[in-house]
């Protein structure tokens, strides 16, 4: 199986746990995604998750000027973003204890 079917799966999950840490403009939520460990992510793709998120309510945005380029827009989690955030990093534990359990030969208990 490859990464990138992976990550399309939990790219949402990836996004909003990088900006728990702080707000972002989107380069930096890339660099900072390859830097996790998912080098594979495409630029495209964090670009179109950042408007999906922002546009279901999850995300708020604010342009910061810039002497050195075009404005950056940044991106931070709002109440909305940080419960979702905590609603699906409880279901990707629950998915990942299931898949650990069934790849070591045990049986799902859930």
């Amino acid at each position: 199986m490859e990464t990138t079917q992976l990550l399309k799966g939990v790219l949402d999950l990836a996004v909003l746990a990088v900006l728990r840490d702080g707000d972002g403009y989107g380069y930096d939520i890339l660099r900072r995604l390859r830097t996790a460990g998912l080098d594979e992510v495409g630029d495209a793709s964090v670009y179109g998750t950042l408007r999906r998120l922002f546009q279901a309510g999850l995300l708020t945005a604010y342009v910061v000027p810039s002497d050195e380029g075009p404005h950056r827009k940044y991106y931070a989690l709002n109440e909305a973003g940080r419960d979702e955030l905590a609603r699906s990093a409880k279901v990707w534990k629950g998915f990942a204890s299931t898949m650990d359990d069934l790849l070591s030969g045990g049986t799902a208990h859930r």
